[in-house]
């Protein structure tokens, strides 16, 4: 899969495209995706952070197309872990997933999430089902 490839298969998803996901690079054990930052990803105005559900979306979805862009099947997410750093406040994110194991059955991908400064906002690590 190559960039061009990556994109078309995110912008497949209504969710993924009301994100405004873009992919950005695909590495030989990964890839990488910019979230730009929107109003309506804000939980709390006050803080004007961004709702911890999308950092877990991003972890998710990220590992899941890095398996793909990287040669794998997948069907379904099995188990999700989420660890959340610090806040994440107006900006874009930029979403890092490696493979940790493309195997027959699952695979497994670790990502972070970071900031605009490059700081650590979010990480994680799914399995994911294999198609077959």
């Amino acid at each position: 899969m190559n960039l061009e490839q990556l994109q078309k298969s995110l912008d497949i998803s209504p969710f993924h495209c009301w994100l405004g996901l873009q992919a950005t690079s695909i590495f030989e054990d990964g890839i990488e995706i910019i979230l730009p930052w929107r109003e309506e990803l804000v939980s709390n105005p006050a803080l004007q952070s961004t709702h911890g559900g999308i950092l877990a979306s991003l972890i998710d979805l990220s590992g899941l197309y890095a398996i793909l862009a990287c040669g794998g099947s997948v069907t379904a997410t099995t188990d999700l872990h989420v660890d959340y750093h610090r806040t994440a406040i107006p900006g874009p994110l930029t979403v890092r997933s490696k493979i940790v194991k493309i195997g027959r059955k699952t695979s497994t991908a670790a990502t972070e999430v970071f900031d605009g400064n490059n700081k650590l906002l979010a990480s994680g690590r799914g399995l994911y089902l294999a198609a077959g």
